[in-house]
């Protein structure tokens, strides 16, 4: 029984370890200080505890930075993104909503968004 507990840990620490980057292959482009949101085929979801990814299934993707410390910045966890048209800009503010919470964070605000693109030199 033991055994069989360990190989489960450490398969789940493996598929944890192996998550790929997708910022792999892409050069970063000039800051930009909002991104249109309309054409992305997928929400904002959160890279890390302090980038947010926009669209990483396209040939352009951004790289959300956050301004400050936003508590539960987590993968996994859910974005809840105050929006006003089309695009989501610097300052604007978004909330964290924890897996298995019903209470979602304060508010955290964006930092400005880096292009990233697969083929440019």
């Amino acid at each position: 029984m033991r055994a069989r507990f360990a190989t489960v840990a450490v398969l789940a620490l493996g598929l944890t370890a192996a998550r790929s980057d997708p910022f792999a292959g892409r050069t970063a482009g000039p800051p930009a200080q909002c991104v249109d949101t309309s054409v992305t085929m997928s929400g904002p979801s959160i890279y890390d505890d302090n980038s947010i990814v926009i669209n990483p299934g396209g040939k352009r993707m951004w790289k959300a930075k956050v301004r400050g410390q936003c508590p539960g910045l987590r993968p996994f966890n859910t974005l809840i993104v105050e929006r006003w048209g089309s695009q989501i800009c610097r300052n604007d503010r978004f909330q964290v909503l924890q897996q298995g919470m019903s209470i979602p964070s304060q508010w955290c605000f964006f930092d400005g968004f880096v292009p990233y693109e697969r083929g440019r030199k």
